[in-house]
């Protein structure tokens, strides 16, 4: 018997783009800020190829607010992890075992990204800081 893997690839509005091409343009910002009270991050629910960044209310981030924030990071797939990255920012998840970590993060102006360690081209995304 033959078996076929299906890998399903999945866009998210303007922060994260999971499964899509090798190269990534930075996020179009659109309107003022946003200054959510907490960030979100997820991966690889069920070892899938998802990646995203959410305020605490499920909306894609796309133009931060300089400041403070608290991460929570819900890593749940022991072959993916989360890495965020930017100006002072330098945080990852385990790729070898699922785990929810929080992080206190300092963002100053500027573009972050965040991906998987071991699938860089296909799970990543970025956000701007002004």
């Amino acid at each position: 018997m033959t078996r076929a893997l299906i890998l399903t690839a999945t866009v998210l509005s303007g922060a994260a783009a999971c499964g899509g091409s090798s190269s990534s343009s930075p996020p179009v910002s659109t309107g003022p800020p946003q200054h959510p009270n907490a960030l979100v991050g997820t991966v690889g629910q069920n070892d899938a190829f998802t990646i995203a960044l959410t305020d605490d209310a499920g909306a894609a981030i796309s133009n931060l607010a300089a400041g403070s924030y608290k991460l929570t990071v819900h890593d749940d797939s022991g072959i993916h992890n989360f890495h965020i990255k930017g100006s002072g920012v330098d945080d990852a998840t385990s790729i070898a075992k699922a785990e929810v970590k929080t992080y206190s993060l300092s963002l100053s102006p500027g573009t972050y990204t965040f991906l998987c360690d071991s699938h860089p081209t296909q799970m990543k995304g970025s956000f701007k800081v002004s």
